[in-house]
């Protein structure tokens, strides 16, 4: 089986060398490219009172998300790489929002932020930022290259290679979810949103094992149920069962439509389909009891967004917007993306930023996603106003 080298979350089997940065990010928007323009369908307003239903609303107190890169807010938007201008796993400007975002400006919430920011990496080129802050009021726990239990996670400095320059903190996400619970008397509030998607990192872990002969295909797929009971577990005993009554969760992308994906050889490509749908199936079964808990097909909807993506608005799904060349982009990561560094003639419209993560607008397309199956779900809200808030 040839496994392709893995380029994710940042460069991981790159000397990083960042050039030195003195630009002023303010406000940039790139060469007549409005990559802050996308918004929610009209029609997507929980507040709407032309929508009836058998269903009282909720006016959300406050959102609380747990996952991975495609859940963080900013992370690592520190040292470094926010000198760059990033920050985010997209293409990054003052404002950018990535799903959790457009469902909070949805609720009428404040902009998510992330729970704690840092690097564990080398101070000499910018990538310590250590110890870790914790900031508190904040509740998206998300962090890029987080697994489902392990705390090696896709960028962790104990993975070897680059990632020791670059150190990622990769909480993981049942951690995540007991950091919260620490700060907050171990329970949730009935009257909160909480958001879960994770999965991906362990697929990604699994195929670099593989890469390095470390393990094998039935023990990956394995592993897969495994990390999906276990997320499962967490959801229904430490957050439904803390209390939490409005539970969103999304699967796992389909990540064999991606960039990166698409350049597997076809025994590859085939594994990590099995390994997606593993974790996908055992993560459904394992909530599908539980009514506080609202399971998110983002899978079924990306392969849809891939093969008719006129349909979503979509210009372009198979290229990346982000030159991930070592001279535009040293990490070839959306992680330090920019408009400054876009592939020239690229639009705002492309579904994906880097090998793997949304562009904005790919992200505004899994919140049209969650608000919907939540209407579905006639989990329907009052949308907050500022003199709402305490």
């Amino acid at each position: 089986m040839r496994l392709y080298k893995l380029v994710l979350a940042a460069a991981l089997s790159l000397t990083i060398v960042l050039p030195a940065y003195a630009g002023d990010i303010s406000g940039i928007q790139g060469p007549g490219i409005k990559f802050g323009s996308q918004a929610l369908s009209p029609s997507a307003h929980g507040d709407d009172e032309r929508e009836h239903g058998k269903y009282p609303k909720i006016k959300f107190s406050a959102q609380i998300s747990f996952g991975d890169s495609m859940s963080d807010v900013g992370t690592y938007a520190v040292g470094t790489i926010a000198a760059l201008g990033g920050g985010q796993f997209t293409v990054n400007y003052p404002g950018v929002k990535n799903w959790t975002a457009w469902m909070a400006a949805q609720f009428g919430l404040p902009a998510p932020c992330a729970a704690q920011t840092g690097l564990d990496g080398d101070p000499a080129q910018g990538f310590s930022v250590m110890p870790p802050v914790n900031h508190a009021g904040c509740t998206g726990y998300a962090q890029g290259g987080a697994r489902v239990t392990n705390p090696v996670g896709i960028g962790n400095k104990l993975t070897g290679g680059a990632n020791v320059a670059l150190g990622f903190l990769t909480v993981p996400v049942v951690q995540q979810i007991q950091n919260h619970l620490n700060l907050n008397a171990d329970k949730f509030n009935e009257d909160e949103i909480v958001f879960v998607m994770a999965g991906a990192n362990d697929v990604f872990f699994q195929l670099g094992l593989l890469q390095a002969g470390a393990t094998d295909p039935a023990t990956a797929i394995t592993s897969m149920a495994v990390a999906a009971n276990e997320l499962a577990s967490a959801i229904n005993t430490q957050i439904v069962g803390k209390g939490a009554r409005y539970v969103v969760v999304l699967n796992i992308p389909d990540i064999a439509i991606t960039p990166l994906g698409v350049t597997f050889d076809a025994s590859s490509r085939g594994l990590v389909e099995a390994m997606v749908s593993t974790f996908n199936s055992q993560l459904q079964y394992g909530i599908a009891a539980n009514h506080h808990v609202l399971y998110v097909d983002a899978y079924a909807d990306s392969y849809y967004q891939y093969i008719n993506p006129g349909a979503y608005g979509l210009s372009n799904v198979t290229d990346t917007a982000c030159d991930l060349s070592p001279y535009k982009n040293p990490l070839e990561s959306s992680l330090i993306c920019t408009p400054y560094n876009l592939i020239p003639g690229v639009t705002d419209k492309y579904m994906f930023s880097d090998r793997v993560h949304p562009t904005p607008y790919g992200y505004s397309l899994i919140a049209n996603l969650v608000r919907k199956e939540m209407l579905n779900r006639g989990w329907r809200w009052h949308k907050q106003r500022p003199h709402d808030r305490h």
